[in-house]
């Protein structure tokens, strides 16, 4: 498959991503606070979705890893908020299940397959390990979030979640320049900037 191709679904992403931050810090803006609209979640699921697809194309187990542990978190936060019942059934359906299948096709396809997923030559472990540590630091910001919401029986975004975020953000973008991958790199330059202000909003609010 041709890498302009690849580029353009994590750019898609990436772009998703980018715009359900600015959302959330233009709707946190507008309260004076850290607020965590529908929208939010609506374009995470729709981003992670795709970014999920790219892992895959570019045989990053990293990326893959990191959208696999949040996708379904993304889809409770929109339980939580009664909108993911309002989405048509065979949306529901194709969300639930492409991810699945891919994973499923990807462990049972063939044994180059798995080679080509954990002994990329173009990721040598160390940096496997890099990227696999920094997916998941920034995969807790989402596990963090969930069982606060849990909690409060509300969705919403706390302190922990944005220090989580800023600290995952900062290592995948050191992953990211290693990689010399600009998906990522433009992605988390964008992210952690937001990151900071929504700590900043948090400390305000505070006093």
């Amino acid at each position: 498959m041709t890498s302009w191709f690849v580029y353009a679904i994590g750019f898609c992403a990436q772009i998703l991503f980018s715009s359900r931050l600015i959302v959330q810090w233009l709707s946190s803006e507008k309260e004076k606070k850290v607020i965590t609209p529908t929208l939010f979640w609506s374009l995470s699921l729709m981003a992670s979705f795709l970014l999920f697809i790219y892992g895959y194309l570019r045989n990053d187990f990293a990326i893959m890893l990191g959208q696999a542990l949040t996708y379904f978190i993304y889809i409770r936060n929109l339980q939580l908020q009664n909108q993911w019942q309002k989405i048509h059934w065979v949306i529901r359906a194709l969300l639930y299940s492409v991810p699945t299948l891919v994973v499923v096709y990807y462990f049972n396809n063939d044994v180059t397959d798995k080679d080509l997923l954990f002994h990329n030559k173009d990721i040598p472990i160390w940096l496997l390990w890099l990227g696999i540590i920094s997916q998941i630091v920034f995969t807790l910001r989402f596990i963090y979030q969930w069982l606060y919401s849990e909690y409060k029986k509300t969705s919403s975004l706390p302190l922990g979640f944005w220090l989580l975020s800023l600290t995952g953000s900062i290592l995948i973008l050191i992953y990211a320049i290693i990689r010399k991958d600009p998906v990522l790199l433009i992605g988390h330059l964008l992210g952690s900037l937001i990151y900071i202000r929504n700590l900043i909003l948090l400390h305000q609010d505070d006093h």
